[in-house]
């Protein structure tokens, strides 16, 4: 199945159909691991709580450097 990227807030995301959640069975919490190349889609182990997860310091890197926020930031002030 083909999709694309949209929107969400300051961020970008899919929508996944409901045959295909469906068909993977997930519910809840998921974890996200990243590959070169490709984002997959996992059920969270279940000994990490969400907060006890932290993001890379690539993904945080690359979220801070984000100009549309600097944007919105001043659009607020």
């Amino acid at each position: 199945m083909i999709t694309s990227l949209i929107q969400i807030g300051n961020s970008r995301g899919i929508r996944i159909p409901k045959p295909l959640l469906n068909e993977s069975a997930l519910e809840g919490e998921v974890e996200l691991l990243v590959k070169k190349g490709e984002i997959r889609i996992v059920p969270a182990p279940k000994n990490k709580r969400t907060k006890d997860v932290l993001l890379s310091e690539q993904a945080l890197i690359t979220d801070w450097m984000n100009p549309e926020e600097d944007i919105a930031w001043k659009n607020l002030q």
